[in-house]
């Protein structure tokens, strides 16, 4: 039997059933040839256009490098057309009009100072985008921005400033080894999205900064040294130049006045010891004073529509840098303490204690008071010294891009209070002892200390005010938009419509 069925095929049947197979076997060959011949042939590049970049200095060359390497081709603008091995070997080198000419973006790679060879050039590039890299030496060093500069001698072209962030050892090491972020701004939203393409391109990520008006922002950017660090540097440096004199009269001067000793080898080791857990505790309770001052001012306002005072403000942005400085002179006070028992005058101390013992016969009896003390403050010193650590990684940009918000506010702002509660425990521990010591007031002046915990306390109480229900229920109330008085949110709005108009 057929396995088709009891019926049998008819002859022409067969024949038009082998005539299908051989054409399914020849457009399988088919097939087969023409992917053989597809996988043989070569790939074809993704050109993505042509760049000219006037100059040939170390970032112009790095730049065009870049960009052919991400599929660009590149033609050089110079004085001198002659191939040197500096120029990457894929990039052509003409004069300025022949290659500006070739090329719709232009990248001016050269000084302010030497814009005005561009002037003759005006007619062959109007129309055309200009790019603007250059920097200066100094900060607002000219009345207007480079890029405004360039713009007014050009007024046919359309000035984009961009890339001046970058550097070129940058971009010859690869971008993974600096900030991925490029600044952008002018007054052509095409021209300007068309230079943010080529950002996309070289692997960096634009930000669009608005017209050319931010230029001479985005120009002083690269110029300013650490702007968010200059406050919490300055206070610190301060406070740690006043805690050393304090220490120094107190520890060195006094000592030697009064009891004839000579402690001066205690500025290496000693008064250090006290300056860095006091700078330490003072500078984390200040990076949550301003949050305290914030909270009061909205209670007092009633709303959350009105801006800080500047002060504040300038106060609030600058927490981080003040938690880090406090981190390092935490771990400054673990590394003293850890070295404590290497120096000579604890040694001395120690066997002179020794000594008494035996010259009396009579061995000292453990204090269990001082014991549960002296633990007590380590345990505490311990466990704050921990969170401290934990609040410092949580503030690392790729540690807090991969938690919440909801996450990021738990650490920073509950751990961040305990951390502040152990860290002020820890020198209420150690230090409350002098409170009611008369020897501690040397010339009547407190203890270094008690003078490291005013600031804490204070934090900390006015924190447990602001926790209690009667207080915490209007002040979350405020920051979820509810106001006391909606007048203040009007005027507001009136402004900004009117601003806006």
């Amino acid at each position: 039997m057929s396995p088709l069925g009891s019926q049998q095929l008819s002859p022409p049947s067969c024949r038009g059933l082998g005539r299908a197979l051989e054409l399914c076997q020849a457009a399988a060959q088919m097939n087969k040839n023409s992917s053989d011949i597809m996988a043989l042939a070569p790939n074809t590049p993704n050109r993505r256009g042509t760049v000219c970049i006037f100059g040939t200095g170390d970032f112009g060359r790095a730049l065009g490098q870049k960009m052919i390497q991400s599929g660009y081709s590149v033609v050089y603008g110079s004085r001198s057309t002659q191939v040197s091995n500096l120029i990457p070997k894929d990039a052509e080198v003409l004069g300025h009009t022949e290659a500006a000419q070739k090329a719709a973006i232009i990248i001016i790679a050269i000084q302010r100072q030497h814009y005005n060879f561009l002037t003759p050039l005006a007619e062959v590039l109007r129309g055309k985008v200009l790019v603007d890299i250059s920097n200066n030496l100094k900060l607002n060093q000219y009345p207007e921005s480079n890029a405004e500069h360039l713009a007014q001698l050009l007024p046919g072209s359309k000035v984009v400033k961009a890339f001046n962030t970058v550097s070129a050892w940058a971009l010859q090491s690869g971008t993974l080894d600096a900030s991925r972020q490029v600044f952008v701004c002018g007054d052509d939203v095409e021209a300007k999205e068309m230079v943010m393409n080529i950002v996309r391109a070289l692997g960096l990520n634009p930000l669009d900064k608005g017209s050319l008006l931010a230029a001479q922002e985005i120009e002083n950017y690269p110029l300013q040294l650490f702007p968010m660090w200059k406050f919490p540097i300055f206070l610190s440096l301060g406070l740690a130049a006043f805690f050393f004199f304090y220490c120094l009269a107190l520890d060195v001067i006094y000592t030697y006045i009064y009891e004839n000793n000579n402690f001066s080898f205690f500025i290496a080791i000693t008064i250090p010891n006290r300056i860095c857990p006091v700078m330490a505790l003072i500078l984390l309770a200040l990076v949550y004073l301003p949050g305290i001052f914030a909270a009061i001012i909205q209670l007092y306002r009633g709303t959350k529509y009105r801006r800080f005072p500047d002060w504040l403000d300038k106060w609030m942005l600058c927490r981080k840098q003040l938690g880090l400085i406090a981190l390092a002179f935490a771990s400054l006070h673990v590394v003293f303490t850890l070295v404590t028992p290497m120096r000579a005058f604890v040694s001395w101390r120690a066997s002179k204690g020794i000594i008494t013992q035996a010259l009396k016969n009579k061995t000292e009896p453990l204090d269990h008071t001082n014991a549960w003390i002296s633990d007590s403050y380590l345990a505490l010193g311990i466990l704050g010294y921990f969170l401290f650590v934990l609040l410092g990684i949580t503030s690392l940009p790729s540690v807090s891009n991969n938690v919440n918000w909801r996450e990021f506010r738990f650490v920073q702002s509950k751990l961040g209070f305990l951390a502040l509660t152990l860290c002020t425990a820890h020198t209420l521990v150690y230090g409350g002892k002098w409170f009611l010591s008369p020897s501690a007031y040397k010339w009547y002046l407190p203890n270094i200390y008690i003078l490291s915990l005013i600031v804490p306390c204070v934090v900390l109480a006015v924190k447990f005010v602001l926790i209690f229900p009667c207080v915490d229920k209007p002040l979350t109330q405020i920051r979820q938009g509810w106001e006391r008085n909606p007048k203040y949110s009007k005027q507001s709005n009136y402004i900004i419509n009117k601003s806006a108009v």
